[in-house]
């Protein structure tokens, strides 16, 4: 039971970085691939049905958590205390952002939330990712299962860690870059006009920067935590995700080529999915990985909750994640045209 809600929570958030990753892409670069307040505009329209949608499966996520393994939420959320809040500040912003820029129809008002929500949107990735680099490096943990970091030490991913040193920089710059590059192919794909050919160039070239950056963190990975790649071998589903990954990484490229932005898209789903399934299929049963004394570290098992409320929980979760599956689906159905900005006044 542990093994698979630890594999739900993993899927649920595999969910929204896919999902809100292409909105946050998108905002982050939206100041780029637009180049006028209609163009901007044309980019709020193609993420507007969804972005608000997407964050739900984060909230989602930090349910199963709650529901599933308590003893790894409540030490996350004490020992990134600080970081939690910039991310709720991000995500506060960014909303605002959207809903306040077109309330007045003012040069400089409309430029000032523009310039808020692309920061916002660029600042949410680099926080995941360092957030993910974290993990995989590993935090202090105490006897008692809590831990403390200061912003930053020595900068080296080694005792006394701080949540910043380079290689929770160099995640956080990894998934800024995989995210915007899945962002503007998503603008590709949705966007109509001159952004989605700006958006396609500029997919192509994040994607050849990732191509360069994913071996060099796989190798700081593997210097940070020698256990992680060890047991990669071994572990058929990460393997399985490594695969997905190479191949989503090829089928942009290919799909780019030929200018198939659907598939482009998808692509660069598959390869961030891969990238996820691989990364949890590694670091299971660890949950949150101790620097100080393996022994210490939340598992799967020391931190999941009884079986009894685990089965019940499954129960529920049974029901309503096809639910959810299945809007998702019509809503993507219901806005599968290429968007196009609204008229002033009347939209985004």
């Amino acid at each position: 039971m542990f093994e698979l809600w630890y594999g739900i929570v993993s899927v649920m958030l595999a969910a929204y970085v896919v999902l809100d990753g292409f909105d946050l892409g998108a905002g982050a670069l939206h100041l780029l691939v637009a180049r006028n307040d209609r163009e901007r505009r044309t980019v709020l329209a193609a993420i507007g049905p969804f972005w608000d949608a997407n964050e739900v499966w984060l909230l989602a996520a930090g349910g199963a958590l709650f529901v599933a393994f308590p003893r790894a939420l409540s030490a996350g959320l004490s020992g990134f205390y600080l970081a939690i809040f910039l991310v709720l500040w991000s995500l506060i912003l960014r909303g605002v952002a959207i809903e306040f820029r077109s309330h007045v129809g003012d040069r400089l008002w409309r430029g000032f939330w523009d310039v808020v929500f692309s920061i916002a949107s660029a600042l949410l990735p680099v926080l995941f990712g360092a957030a993910l680099g974290n993990l995989i490096r590993g935090v202090p943990l105490t006897h008692d299962g809590w831990f403390q970091l200061t912003l930053f030490t020595t900068f080296q991913p080694h005792d006394p860690v701080g949540t910043l040193d380079w290689y929770t920089v160099l995640a956080g710059v990894f998934s800024l870059v995989t995210l915007t590059g899945h962002g503007a192919l998503y603008l590709f794909w949705r966007a109509s006009g001159p952004v989605g050919e700006r958006a396609r160039l500029m997919g192509t070239r994040l994607y050849i920067l990732l191509a360069v950056l994913w071996p060099v963190t796989t190798l700081a990975t593997a210097a940070v935590n020698h256990d992680l790649l060890a047991v990669l071998p071994h572990r058929p589903l990460a393997l399985v995700g490594l695969v997905l990954a190479l191949a989503g990484m090829v089928g942009v490229f290919v799909s780019g080529a030929r200018k198939s932005a659907g598939a482009a898209f998808i692509a660069s789903s598959a390869f961030i999915t891969g990238m996820l399934v691989a990364t949890a299929g590694c670091l299971y049963p660890v949950m949150l990985r101790s620097t100080t004394d393996p022994a210490l570290s939340i598992t799967a098992q020391n931190a999941g909750a009884s079986p009894a409320g685990l089965h019940t929980a499954l129960g529920w979760w049974v029901i309503g994640f096809p639910i959810v599956i299945g809007y998702f689906v019509l809503l993507f159905r219901l806005h599968r045209s290429k968007a196009v900005a609204a008229e002033d006044g009347e939209g985004y």
